[in-house]
This record gives structure tokens, sequence and C-alpha cells, in this order.
């Protein structure tokens, strides 16, 4: 009797634990998972009910059931279909596991993409010895936040086009649906300007890199010329596969500051008018944009261009880390000042953007800029983006204006995610482990609960100067970019213990994806 009671007891475990892993392996947690009765057993490749309106979604699945490289031999004892209902929000869905049938239901092609990527991560986790077994379940799930986020600075170091696309499936996986691509900075200028070469020619270019941190004393570079751009036609390229995968592509072209490598190519749009190199070092420089109507034509030609190339809304213009010496010294900008109105140089910065802004608006575009272009006042329509901690963001919320959480305490993936930083790739500084970005809360609790509807979303930032190749990229983005997709998107984050099994869980996954991730979670080896 006893050892019946015992088998009994070790069935019930086993199947809780079976169920468990059903139920929580899904990254990011969906908002409702109702677990049923029954299992679903894919031997072999199911047959795909076509849907015209979600054609992205279903060559996903096809590619996807293609490289589980289940039997094809026989005739499918399964079917997975998608349906449309117009009775779901934009990036909702409904995904339904019922025994032989697998149904994901939603109304927009983001929503149904998102519904496959949970499906996707299920039978990736339930695949053993050539076959599936799914729980029967249903999944009802939509976002938290409108804006979910993840940059990737390109202009220290670039990176090839198919590493971008890996990118952006490590995003659509996880569910964002934001790639904020940082596409110009003082060391190179990285997207193919036809009506002003030298962007290309002189400022995608740089004839030396620092070796070794900034810190470093004495300073050492390589002496070795560097860069290189993405033409017209491979960004064409990647914001088709991003669309294709529900992830809109938000260029940055940063102004006034960040702007050496342009001025390098054309000097007249500097106060000076000197020659100057291409920076070779990481760091802010006083090298920005005039003020002056020669360099707001360049920008709108800029623009012109850049929304050719680009559907998304936002175009984010930078803003940040613009210093005004050669502004306080420029007869150029002290007469725009005189001329406006102006205080001083910072609402300069404020006229120049909201100038910008203005051009931008005129092309059906919105901005996105960094908190300093609330200095001196913000531009009308401005999202903000809020890196220098939250008081930015409380500030432009406030103002009853769009945010985007980023602060870099928290959301900058280029800090260091260990203590021991003796044993981990050079990077920037600081230390935020994954636990950290887990914990974060974009909507700040000094906020009144009636603003709470301007924080929009949240975004992680990767900024490249130590980044040499795209396995260090990897290196730090994943698996800490686990934990902000929870962020994002789940109404109803697990415990931070319960999560870390849930990162062990899809650590196949990233293997599958050739993914260069860091194991700082204990990796727990499936018995």
């Amino acid at each position: 009797m006893n050892w019946f009671r015992i088998t009994v007891l070790l069935l019930f475990f086993s199947q809780i634990n079976t169920i468990y892993s059903q139920v929580n392996n899904i990254i990011p947690t969906p908002k409702e998972q109702t677990i049923k009765n029954g299992f679903m057993l894919i031997e072999n490749n199911p047959e795909i009910i076509t849907n015209d309106k979600f054609k992205s979604a279903l060559t996903l699945l096809k590619n996807a059931i293609n490289e589980l490289n289940l039997d094809n031999d026989e005739k499918p004892k399964n079917r997975i279909k998608f349906s449309y209902s117009k009775k779901l929000d934009n990036e909702e869905y409904i995904l339904r596991i019922n025994s032989n049938l697998i149904t994901i239901s939603a109304s927009t092609e983001n929503g149904a993409i998102f519904g496959f990527q949970s499906l996707n991560q299920l039978m990736n986790l339930n695949l053993n010895n050539g076959v599936i077994k799914l729980k029967n379940q249903e999944i009802k799930d939509s976002p938290r936040f409108k804006y979910r986020g993840m940059h990737l600075d390109v202009g220290r170091h670039m990176y090839p086009v198919d590493f971008i696309k890996k990118y952006i499936d490590g995003l659509s996986m996880l569910k964002f649906n934001n790639f904020h691509w940082h596409l110009t900075e003082d060391q190179g200028w990285r997207i193919e300007i036809e009506k002003y070469p030298e962007l290309n020619n002189i400022g995608s270019f740089r004839d030396s890199t620092l070796i070794g941190h900034y810190g470093d004393k004495p300073r050492q570079f390589d002496k070795s010329r560097y860069g290189g751009f993405y033409t017209k036609k491979e960004i064409k390229e990647i914001v088709k596969y991003a669309n294709k995968r529900g992830i809109n592509v938000i260029p940055e072209i940063e102004m006034p500051g960040h702007s050496q490598a342009a001025v390098a190519s054309y000097p007249m749009l500097g106060c000076t008018g000197e020659q100057v190199g291409v920076a070779p070092l990481w760091g802010v420089f006083k090298e920005i944009y005039c003020s002056k109507n020669e360099t707001f034509d360049f920008l709108e030609d800029i623009i012109d261009e850049v929304v050719e190339l680009f559907p998304s809304k936002y175009i984010h213009i930078g803003g940040d880390e613009a210093p005004k010496t050669n502004w306080k010294a420029c007869g150029n900008c002290q007469n725009v000042i005189e001329r406006e109105g102006l205080k001083d140089e910072y609402e300069l910065q404020s006229y120049f953007i909201t100038r910008m802004e203005k051009y931008i608006n005129s092309k059906g575009k919105q901005i996105i800029g960094w908190d300093e272009i609330l200095e001196g006042g913000l531009a009308p329509n401005a999202t903000v983006m809020s890196w220098r901690g939250i008081s930015g963001g409380i500030e432009a919320a406030k103002m009853n204006h769009e945010v985007i959480m980023t602060p870099n305490a928290i959301c900058y993936l280029d800090h260091y995610q260990a203590k021991d930083t003796k044993n981990e790739p050079l990077a920037i500084g600081g230390y935020t482990p994954i636990e950290e970005i887990y914990n974060y809360e974009p909507i700040p609790s000094e906020l009144d609960k009636s603003l709470h509807k301007y924080i929009i979303g949240a975004q992680g930032n990767v900024w490249t100067e130590y980044m040499k190749n795209s396995d260090h990229v990897e290196y730090m983005v994943f698996p800490r970019i686990l934990a902000l997709s929870e962020v994002v998107w789940a109404d109803n984050r697990p415990s931070f213990k319960d999560f870390e099994k849930k990162v062990n869980e899809t650590y196949p996954i990233l293997d599958r994806m050739n993914i260069n991730y860091s194991q700082h979670l204990e990796r727990l080896e499936k018995k």
C-alpha cells in the first residue's frame, strides 16, 4: 500500500513538473495561460492552413517547421492555422492548442507574428527525439507597453548585414517591436547619402581607433583605417526583413552633437569651417553642427533621403551631449540667438531641434530625442527618451509628452554584467546584472497616476565603443535582453527565481540560433 502511494505521488509530481514546463517556459510571460487536459503530439510536418491576411507570419511558421527537421514523408496528422479576429487589439493574439489543431487568432500581422513566436518557443522547448509534445492549452496575450525597443550603435563599430538580421530575429522572438538603429556618430557615418557623397567617402572611415579603455594612460591607437557604411539597397533589405518579423526600424541621425564625421566630410557645416578628422577616440567632442541656414539645408536634404528608406513614423534626432563651446564663439550662432530673441546657447539648441522637428513633421514623421532636448524648451511634438536617469522622463510626462524610459544605470547593456571584470570582455564600465534589469519598473513611482499613459515603454541601449565584433555584442545583450522583454511585455512577471528557470530552459533555443550568450546565470543542464 505504501509503495502504491509513493508511486502515485511520483507520477503526480512528474505530471506537475511537465505542466510547469508547459506553463512557464515562454519568454516574455503571457498575460493568460490556461492548461487543459490532453496533449498534442507532432511527429511529422503539420498541415499549415494559409491565410492571406498573415503572409509574413505564415512564412515564419513554415520556415520554423522546416528547421525542426520533423518527418515529412507521412501524411500530416496535425494542422496549424491563423485566424483573423477583428475583436483583438493591434498586437494581441490568442493561441489555442487542442489535440490535433493549433489556432493563432489575431487582428493584425504583428499579432499573428507574436502568436507564432510563442508557439515556436513551445515547439522548440518540447522537441525530443523528433517528436513535439504540447499540452493542450489556451493563451490570451497582449503587451503591457506599446513601445518595446532595442538599440544598436553602429557608429563606433559596425556589423555585417547578416548580423543585423540575426539581431532582429532575437528581438522578434522576444516580442520587441522597435529596432533603434544609431547610424551616425563622431566616429563614423553609416548610411549612404547620394546628395552628399563625401559623407561616405570621408565620414564613414576613420584613420585610427583607440586600443584599450578610454581611461588608460597613455592612450594607444591602432593606426588602421576602419569603417564602411550601409548602402541604400542593404538598408531597404534590413527594413523589409524587420517588417516581416513585426519590427519597426527607427533611424537615428544625430544632431546637433555627435556630428564630427559629418563636419569632417563637409567643414562648412561646423562653426569654424576648419578641416577636422573623423574621431578615432570615444567621448564627446566640440565639433558640432553650426546653427546656420547651410546646416539646416544640409540636414533637410539628409532627412529627404532618410524618409524614403524608413517607413517608421519616428526619426530619432539625438540631441544629446552637444557642447556649446563653438557656438559661444561663433558669429553665425550668436546672430541667430539675437535674431530669434533667445536667452542663451541652450535655447539655441531648442531652436535647432524645433526647426528640424517642423521639417520632419512636414514629412509625416515624428521625432524622438534624448532627454537633453528638454534643455532650453521642448520641441512641441517630441517624444523624449530618458537616459540620464528618470527625471527627464518625469519632466516630459508632466508636459504631456510621450516618454520612452531607458535610464543608463539599468538599460545600458554595454555595462559589465559581472563584478569580476578582469574575466569579462572590455566594457565602458558600470555594473548592470540581469536581476537589476528584471526588477526594473518603467513607470516612476513619483509620477502621478493620471500621467502614467505618457510612459509608452522602455528600451535597452547597446553602445559599441568596446564591441569590435558581433560575438561581443551578443555576449553583452543575451540573456539580459530576456529580462527586458519581460519588463516591457508582461503584466504578471514571475519571481526572479522562476525567471531564472525559464532562462535556463531557453538556452537551447539560443544555441540553435548560434547566439554567443553570457552564462552568468547558472546553466542548469537538462536531465
